[in-house]
């Protein structure tokens, strides 16, 4: 079975800070909620802090998890109402099919793979200058920055990944973030902003992720930004491999995992 949870966090204690603040350190907590552990299956999860005085955890689980630590020690044991809502994920998966449309927000980490970074780190820069007998060196994984080459990333995925963002109902979308985040991709893949109506999608939150792995081993940084809006379904097979898989890279800190809503004003 699959689960899906929604975990509410007090922003206000010490632990919850530590959380919020750190990728590795939320990852760990999901993990211990899971009685195989980190090695036991592959685990889902982002952490919704649009509203910062009621930041909520979203985990999408293969086994029915616990998550009793993170509520003790992060949440209001004592208050009233639901603190870990844990949901079996089969009747939303039941809905997939093709043609149908939901709302959805998805966290990801947009890359893509060079031989030539423009800002090389020094351990780029070593791997750029040594001696590789004259064979090619393979590519580096660098992040996109700007929120038009994370959109363009976006779009220009949806397809393999079984769905696709259907054109803006509204006359001027909101552009979000003082950049544009809304609109389609022109065909030769360069990045410029055609005139066709823009999609219904946007990015609602940008953010630069950067500690110490492990508290002494590299530096992992790394780029992430929040898709929202409304999706069809094309591949409903695809479609459904992507809920359980995640998107993109970084799933184990808090990217990747695509959530569906129904759409206002539509019968479920």
């Amino acid at each position: 079975m699959t689960y899906l949870s929604r975990i509410r966090i007090n922003p206000l204690r010490a632990e919850s800070r530590h959380l919020l603040a750190n990728p590795r350190a939320m990852h760990a907590a999901v993990t211990g909620g899971i009685p195989e552990g980190p090695d036991g299956e592959r685990i889902l999860w982002r952490l919704d802090a649009d509203n910062p005085h009621r930041p909520h955890l979203f985990v999408l689980t293969h086994s029915k998890p616990d998550w009793t630590h993170i509520v003790e020690k992060a949440g209001w044991p004592d208050a009233d109402g639901e603190h870990a809502a844990v949901r079996d994920y089969a009747p939303l998966l039941d809905q997939i099919a093709q043609g149908r449309e939901f709302a959805f927000r998805l966290t990801a980490s947009p890359v893509q793979n060079t031989r030539t970074p423009t800002k090389p780190t020094p351990a780029q820069t070593a791997r750029l200058t040594a001696d590789t007998d004259h064979k090619p060196t393979r590519g580096f994984r660098m992040g996109h920055r700007t929120a038009a080459a994370q959109l363009q990333w976006f779009l220009t995925r949806t397809e393999r990944w079984g769905f696709d963002i259907p054109p803006s109902r509204t006359d001027t979308p909101a552009s979000g973030l003082g950049e544009p985040t809304t609109g389609t991709i022109a065909p030769t893949g360069t990045g410029a902003w055609d005139s066709h109506p823009a999609r219904e999608v946007r990015i609602t939150a940008r953010r630069r992720h950067s500690f110490v792995k492990n508290g002494k081993g590299p530096r992992v940084t790394f780029h992430t930004a929040t898709f929202e809006g409304r999706l069809r379904v094309t591949d409903p097979a695809a479609f459904t491999t992507r809920l359980l898989e995640g998107i993109g890279p970084s799933k184990a800190y808090g990217c990747g995992l695509l959530t569906l809503a129904p759409l206002p004003g539509r019968k479920s």
